[in-house]
């Protein structure tokens, strides 16, 4: 395993790291002092609103108990949201509200930032501290990480993108004489009822016809093993980054420059005038 997978991200002890969520409910101490106990690696605190008193009081009381356990938190979506988190004692910030392909927050609730504008405006905040910023939703393609790193990102977080590998945890399902996999939103009724709830504030919520979802429940088409994704994504910020003449991700960032684009931008970008008969690996837009 060393010599098949030299750059592993591992802790002293030749493990891999591993990181638990927690949320900001009544038992979230319980469950951090098992995951601590058990060699929790870093912790994240999850929440579809962190720029709010519970997830900031959280984030302080967690960082004066365990002053050495990195803490990611999230999502925020502006620079004062970024830098209520930072103040609090965050390692790393998560940002992102509504930008995934199944949450419904922006249309359920009004509130949102389009995500592109989201980073930049947490990374300008962020960069006064040197904490990371990861960029959480909205990826659809490999261009997307792309774009996300050069806005200052560093990582990001993918959902859709994964939910059709075999190794994904949702059912496979067949439509139509073709395989899909279920992919569900942590603010879908069914995951509110397995335990997110809290995350949108509902835990003291019981009645399943009580709930306020804030995300959808759908299928997307099975792509087979994650490692030929992960390839096609790796190739395709490789070849961004060699079109923008970044040699690494700070590169990125300095030598990338943005601009508008409009509808007719966007459908030129896209194949246009023909019909698909093959599938590419590394697109799709409607199935």
């Amino acid at each position: 395993k060393k010599i098949q997978y030299p750059n592993a991200c591992k802790d002293h002890g030749g493990r891999l790291r591993v990181g638990a969520a927690v949320g900001v409910g009544g038992d979230t101490d319980e469950r951090l002092e098992r995951l601590t106990d058990a060699g929790v690696d870093i912790i994240v605190i999850d929440s579809s609103h962190g720029h709010s008193e519970g997830v900031i009081a959280t984030v302080s009381k967690i960082k004066k108990a365990y002053p050495n356990l990195p803490i990611i938190a999230g999502n925020i979506a502006t620079a004062e949201g970024t830098k209520a988190l930072i103040d609090a004692g965050a390692d790393c910030v998560k940002v992102g509200i509504g930008p995934g392909s199944i949450c419904t927050t922006r249309v359920v609730t009004g509130a949102g930032v389009p995500q592109v504008t989201a980073i930049m405006e947490s990374v300008e905040e962020a960069d006064k501290k040197n904490i990371p910023v990861i960029a959480d939703g909205g990826i659809r393609y490999s261009g997307d990480i792309v774009k996300a790193l050069a806005c200052g990102a560093s990582a990001v977080m993918l959902g859709s993108l994964f939910a059709g590998v075999e190794e994904s945890p949702g059912e496979t399902v067949l439509f139509e004489g073709r395989s899909f996999k279920v992919y569900r939103g942590m603010g879908s009724v069914s995951a509110m009822k397995e335990g997110s709830k809290d995350r949108y504030f509902q835990d003291h919520q019981e009645e399943t016809s009580k709930f306020v979802p804030e995300g959808i429940e759908g299928k997307v088409p099975f792509k087979g093993i994650l490692a030929d994704t992960v390839f096609q994504l790796i190739g395709g910020l490789r070849s961004g980054m060699g079109l923008s003449g970044a040699a690494n991700l700070h590169d990125l960032k300095e030598k990338s420059k943005m601009v508008k684009i409009s509808p007719s931008g966007m459908t030129e970008s896209h194949p246009h005038s023909v019909s698909i008969t093959k599938e590419a690996p590394n697109y799709r837009r409607n199935f």
